[in-house]
């Protein structure tokens, strides 16, 4: 048993697919399958039942799981270990960050690293905040940059670099966007444009909305803000967008609700290591913004 064996497992556990596991581990579908099959022959059990093209964890394969996850963790933060008291930054960066983020805050920060440290592997991906939590929860990436929430949990690290102010808005060419009070029941009136309900800001409407016995009146639901802006712009809705984003193109209004500001910074997990690579690009994230430091779990977008 080695780490290519238990790294092939873990992919297709995760992906209940051969060709995507082979995919994600940049070898062929074959290689997988002969890994899967030495592994399987040297614990004498099988670990997937293959029916027809489905693919899924026999009861011996979910038992192994979580250990094999946790094998390949702690192997790869003992490189991460020797690796870094060389002092250089070097090797592979495995970054998520949310749509928002990636967008609006990233590229400028992100810009600077690749120039100052030229030698790093950058593995970026594009996630939700809830699946860039979920998978640094489980060891697939060392660092994400996402929505946080109040809500602590024991194996997670999280700090703040950004506030998000949110404000409730509409085109401008909208028939509430002249008035300069709005009540929540007339807002309601309207279709609302909202990302998912798991979500920070789907969250503080429905808190908001229920306090005075109302239920979001629901219209079209995205977690891409860049497309809810495009879609309040064009007068199908109101939404909570952040400060950022709003133009001369939406009407902010004025609800007599207090701010909200949503905490936007990064996660990783508390028995990982961080590469110096991934301190580095902190670094430069902080020293590009002042931030404010809490400790806290994720929600939404």
């Amino acid at each position: 048993m080695d780490t290519a064996t238990l790294q092939a497992f873990v992919e297709v556990a995760r992906s209940s697919s051969f060709s995507n596991a082979a995919q994600n581990l940049f070898i062929t579908q074959s290689a997988v399958s002969k890994r899967i099959a030495q592994l399987e022959g040297q614990l004498n059990t099988r670990l997937f039942d293959r029916i027809g093209r489905s693919i899924s964890l026999t009861e011996a394969g979910r038992t192994l799981l979580p250990q094999a996850e946790r094998i390949l963790t702690e192997f790869e933060d003992a490189r991460r270990l020797l690796s870094n008291l060389s002092g250089e930054v070097t090797g592979r960066l495995s970054l998520a960050a949310s749509h928002h983020i990636s967008l609006h805050r990233l590229p400028n920060a992100l810009r600077r690293f690749v120039k100052s440290y030229p030698q790093v592997e950058m593995d970026l991906r594009f996630y939700e905040s809830e699946v860039a939590y979920d998978a640094v929860m489980h060891g697939e990436i060392e660092l994400a940059l996402i929505t946080l929430s109040p809500q602590s949990d024991p194996r997670i690290v999280a700090e703040t670099i950004w506030l998000d102010r949110l404000h409730y808005c509409v085109a401008a060419g909208h028939p509430l966007a002249q008035q300069r009070y709005v009540e929540f029941d007339q807002l309601n009136d309207y279709p609302a444009i909202l990302p998912g309900a798991n979500t920070f800001t789907y969250q503080i409407v429905h808190q908001q909305l229920a306090s005075l016995g109302l239920e979001p009146n629901l219209g079209i639901s995205t977690n891409y803000l860049d497309t809810i802006r495009m879609m309040v712009r064009s007068g199908l809705g109101w939404s909570l967008l952040p400060e950022t984003l709003i133009d001369s193109e939406l009407a902010q209004l004025d609800t007599g609700s207090q701010p909200v500001e949503r905490p936007l910074g990064y996660i990783y997990h508390r028995e990982r290591t961080l590469s110096n690579a991934a301190r580095e690009l902190l670094a430069i994230l902080k020293k590009a913004e002042q931030p404010t430091c809490t400790e806290t779990l994720v929600s939404g977008n």
